[in-house]
């Protein structure tokens, strides 16, 4: 059998991965890897025992990792879907609306997919209904259902629940969402970011007023509009002006609010729409739980990630070095297995299924990063880290088109492909000359490629290496996670880094000299990396910014500011509070903390 780095990794393996029936179970890793590979393979119509292998060698070793739904689910007759993260359709302002949206979040959710929900389209708290006497109690209210119907739903085993909400930074509402976490236990099965257009952070920049407004038709009699576009509906259209703020006071209330309770999150919605490859048939208001994928209302994207720390040559000596041929062979199998992923995939909803096979969107990312930086000798945050890394990216990016294109000449392109519109957004036109003009001229099979997971339990598994692109947490500390009867389980973890240099040098103590952990880096550190990837990134990048304790409120409000500035999508940040806990310490696994952090709440 083959040896788990770590006990965790045999844990997580045996509890979210391992599949068992009353007939049989699978008795090795390897058992899993030939089941998903076979199961992938199935799909080709030549070449499926070549494949297959392809796949499996793909596995072997942890050098690539697919998401969580693709390892518990492919190959096992299950009707579950592979599938990670999901956006659902938009929520109808009605109550038969509002509940037939909530049975499709709920049956979404039982097959193991984590969703995201732009609750934006609910009328505002107090809003009298047009034609009836009911008054409107506001999203925030429905986000309680949603809130108990995902701890009904995934009450027991070793899964939770994840799932995102999002609301316009013009909602009238917006106040009440953006506090709305800052009672202990309330929500705690959502995270939450706010949709943080231009035009706001324009308002908040010169300290001019912000309108508050909700399409006019739901409401009676006549009052002051404005044009915009909304969510759900063809715009722009008249809205009506409820109030009217500082955009100033709002923003400091969105930026206390995280300071001091994690959440909410920020969208800078507006780009995220910009550099939308599929700019001509959708538009996005919400993403997935941790952020990585902005999707469409029934949008939905299969994850998986290349192990960085597996393409590190020589590690720990001046001859180290990347494997540069071994991730370009590794992405162009990845991108392969992953398209496959949506044939072979169930999907709860009909819609889901369209939209998935539709669009193929796929989300190829790394992890490992931080580790394999220390196995070079380079820094995290290091202007040579930062290099490498985005060089890294590029190459992994550039490679995935190309094999994208490649299946397209063979498979044909994904069905939602507009040869004259496609190859005119922002982020092909980023490409290379050679992939531009073979996009315009073979198509490409998935209309995005790229997002950066977080990769918690998937990291886990492959012994403890570190998350996605985060900086290495701390040398050691001890997690908890959940057995399959709901119980938790404690480990002590050591830095997948770390574990080898001592290996190799035989020192019982010490560390690398590149060895770096979070909290020992700015924040703008972590901009950076974040930023030196996300040219190359065509979904997103789930990454949290962590803050330590004492950091004075002006700078962290300049943290934000930095990350649209550094045209970021999105920007996430954890500072140790009171109500949310922390990520994880010595003494604690953090299972209070924010959804995107604890490992029992990841959608993998």
């Amino acid at each position: 059998m083959t040896e788990f780095a770590a006990d965790i990794s045999r844990h997580i393996w045996e509890t979210k991965y391992r599949y068992a029936d009353h007939e049989s179970r699978e008795g090795a890793i390897t058992d899993t890897w030939h089941r998903i590979a076979r199961a992938l393979a199935a799909v080709e119509t030549r070449d499926v025992s070549a494949w297959e292998e392809r796949f499996f060698h793909l596995l072997q070793d942890f050098k690539f990792l697919p998401g969580g739904r693709i390892h518990a689910g492919a190959g096992t007759g299950r009707n579950v879907t592979l599938f990670n993260c999901f956006v659902m359709g938009i929520i109808e302002d009605s109550i038969p609306g509002i509940f037939r949206s909530l049975q499709e979040s709920a049956v979404t959710m039982q097959q193991g997919g984590g969703i995201g929900l732009d609750f934006s389209t609910l009328r505002p708290r107090g809003a009298r209904a047009k034609g009836a006497a009911s008054i409107a109690s506001g999203p925030v209210s429905f986000m309680e259902v949603w809130d108990a119907m995902c701890g009904t739903v995934l009450s027991t085993g070793a899964r939770r629940g994840a799932m995102m909400a999002t609301l316009r930074c013009d909602h009238p509402d917006i106040e009440e969402f953006v506090t709305a976490k800052q009672h202990a236990g309330r929500l705690r099965r959502f995270n939450v970011s706010v949709q943080v257009t231009d035009a706001f952070m324009s308002a908040v920049r010169r300290d001019g007023g912000w309108p508050l407004v909700f399409p006019a038709a739901a409401f009676e009699g006549k009052g002051e509009t404005v044009s915009r576009d909304w969510t759900g509906l063809d715009g722009p259209l008249p809205c009506r002006i409820v109030r009217r703020i500082r955009a100033r006071a709002l923003w400091d209330l969105i930026l206390r609010a995280t300071y001091d309770y994690a959440e909410p999150g920020v969208l800078f919605i507006d780009r995220i729409n910009a550099l939308n490859n599929l700019w001509y048939r959708e538009r996005i208001s919400a993403t997935n739980p941790c952020g990585e994928i902005p999707l469409p209302p029934y949008g939905a994207c299969d994850l998986g990630s290349i192990n960085l720390t597996r393409f590190v040559l020589a590690p720990f000596t001046p001859q180290a070095r990347i494997d540069r041929d071994g991730i370009a062979d590794a992405v162009s199998i990845a991108v392969r297995l992953l398209d496959n992923v949506i044939d072979v995939s169930h999907f709860p909803l009909r819609e889901q299924a369209e939209n998935a096979r539709g669009s193929r969107r796929i989300g190829l990312g790394i992890t490992g990063l931080a580790d394999a930086l220390v196995m070079l000798g380079l820094p995290y945050g290091d202007d040579r880290a930062l290099a490498l890394a985005s060089d890294v990216m590029r190459a992994i990016c550039h490679t995935a088109y190309r094999t994208s294109i490649a299946i397209a000449r063979e498979k044909t392109a994904f069905p939602f492909f507009d040869s004259a519109k496609y190859p005119q957004s922002a982020f092909i036109r980023s490409l290379p000359n050679d992939i531009q003009s073979a996009v315009a001229t073979h198509g490409v099979r998935n209309s995005h490629l790229i997002a950066v997971a977080p990769t918690g339990t998937i990291s886990l598994l492959a012994g403890n290496v570190s998350s996605a692109l985060e900086p290495i947490f701390a040398a050691s500390y001890v997690r908890k996670v959940l057995a399959q009867d709901g119980t938790a389980k404690e480990f002590l973890l050591t830095d997948h880094a770390l574990d080898r240099w001592r290996a190799q040098s035989g020192a019982q103590a010490g560390f690398p000299d590149a060895f770096v952990t979070a909290f020992q880096l700015s924040a703008a550190a972590h901009l950076k990396m974040q930023a030196a990837l996300q040219p190359f990134v065509d979904n997103s990048i789930s990454k949290t910014i962590n803050v330590r304790p004492d950091c004075p409120f002006d700078e962290f409000r300049r943290i934000y500011e930095l990350a649209y500035d550094m045209k970021l999508k999105g920007c996430t940040t954890f500072r140790p509070n009171p109500v949310t806990g922390t990520i994880l310490s010595a003494e604690t696994a953090g299972e209070d903390a924010p959804h995107c952090c604890a490992l029992e709440r990841e959608a993998d």
